[in-house]
């Protein structure tokens, strides 16, 4: 699937441009701060996406095997690498937990079923997060990332939908 994200990446350089015209506004929860997250590799680039005034949040790795934090984004500040070498807001920006949660995809499946980089850290950061506040999970991903089915673990989190340079799919509850 890596490869597969790979040549659509080259194929479609300005797919990251048409996220968010895809976002359709009234079909997401009220969002005080949402997250998006710093592509690495050929992963597709969410930094378009905008939910109004809604505060913007990048994730940081504080350990590899622990859950993610989210903290704010502010113009001009200065990023620092996490855990795996991100990059995201310093120690000192203040740490949120986002109504909206933009997560990459390494593949998925219409019933919410997420591939991720393999590490679990967006699993436990989803549990984590939906045992403390209602959080709807977005995966982001080219739309030939799309799989029948994805295979899934009992700790593995289901997305609420899927964003892709041609579609929003929204995940119903009967394939939850």
């Amino acid at each position: 699937m890596r490869a597969v994200r790979r040549r659509l990446a080259a194929e479609q350089p300005d797919a990251a441009a048409r996220l968010d015209a895809n976002l359709p506004r009234d079909g997401l929860p009220s969002v005080t701060a949402y997250s998006l997250y710093h592509p690495m590799g050929a992963e597709l680039d969410p930094s378009g996406v905008r939910l109004g005034d809604a505060a913007v949040a990048l994730p940081v790795a504080i350990a590899r095997d622990a859950p993610l934090v989210f903290r704010l984004r502010r113009d001009g500040e200065l990023m620092v690498t996490d855990a795996f070498g991100i990059p995201g807001p310093s120690a000192k920006a203040p740490e949120v937990d986002p109504d909206v949660v933009f997560t990459p995809v390494l593949a998925f499946d219409r019933r919410g079923g997420r591939l991720g980089q393999g590490a679990g850290c967006y699993d436990r950061t989803i549990e984590a997060l939906r045992r403390r506040k209602p959080v709807f999970v977005v995966g982001v991903a080219y739309a030939g990332q799309e799989l029948p089915e994805v295979p899934m673990e009992p700790h593995d989190q289901r997305l609420d939908a899927i964003l892709t340079e041609t579609d929003f799919i929204v995940v119903g509850k009967e394939g939850r």
